[in-house]
């Protein structure tokens, strides 16, 4: 069964998360970030992971340390979840229209964190969220996954659609990638013997 969870505390935050990579879709998300949660909602229900989330964290100064925190905790439990990794597909990618919006993600679960980011922004926010936040996230989640992780928005003009559709391409790239190919599952997809450095 490939589960985890995962407790973290700072003096800034206190989250718990709980997955299962071989789940349904399932999620109950609560960080005190309306938006937030409905994104973390948007990964769950596209990625088939099932995800359980509670953060507290010192929103009376903003959202950046629960953002953050939240990504490292996650990443964390994937980790944790993919135990040996044996057996994963590793890669996967995905193109998500929304509208007037096209983004593409494309994942490497290598042990090799690294981000690219092509995705920008005419507003500060959306919502009550800073959108610069959205970043710190997909970085935070792919350093503590070992996640190569590549976003890039092509096209479109609404804000909200255009990080929906990076949060929900980042998913349909890891319910690829995460997907255990029967004809190696008891192997490594790499011929170094180890995933990671």
């Amino acid at each position: 069964m490939r589960k985890a969870s995962v407790t973290r505390e700072t003096k800034e935050t206190q989250i718990s998360v709980s997955i299962n990579l071989d789940g349904t879709g399932t999620y109950d998300v609560e960080t005190g970030i309306g938006f937030l949660d409905h994104m973390l909602e948007q990964l769950s229900r596209h990625s088939l992971i099932d995800i359980k989330v509670r953060a507290k964290g010192d929103l009376h100064i903003d959202g950046h340390h629960t953002t953050e925190d939240t990504g490292i905790a996650l990443g964390l439990a994937l980790t944790k979840a993919l135990g040996d990794k044996k057996g994963i597909r590793r890669y996967g990618f995905s193109y998500i229209p929304m509208d007037e919006v096209l983004t593409r993600a494309a994942v490497d679960i290598s042990g090799r964190p690294w981000l690219v980011w092509n995705v920008d922004f005419s507003r500060d926010k959306i919502g009550e969220m800073d959108t610069e936040l959205f970043r710190e996230f997909f970085q935070a989640l792919a350093q503590n996954a070992g996640l190569t992780l590549h976003v890039e928005n092509l096209y479109g003009e609404n804000n909200h659609h255009i990080i929906e559709s990076c949060f929900k391409g980042l998913a349909r790239a890891l319910r690829a990638a995460l997907t255990i190919d029967r004809r190696q599952a008891d192997q490594l997809p790499t011929t170094k013997g180890k995933l990671g450095s």
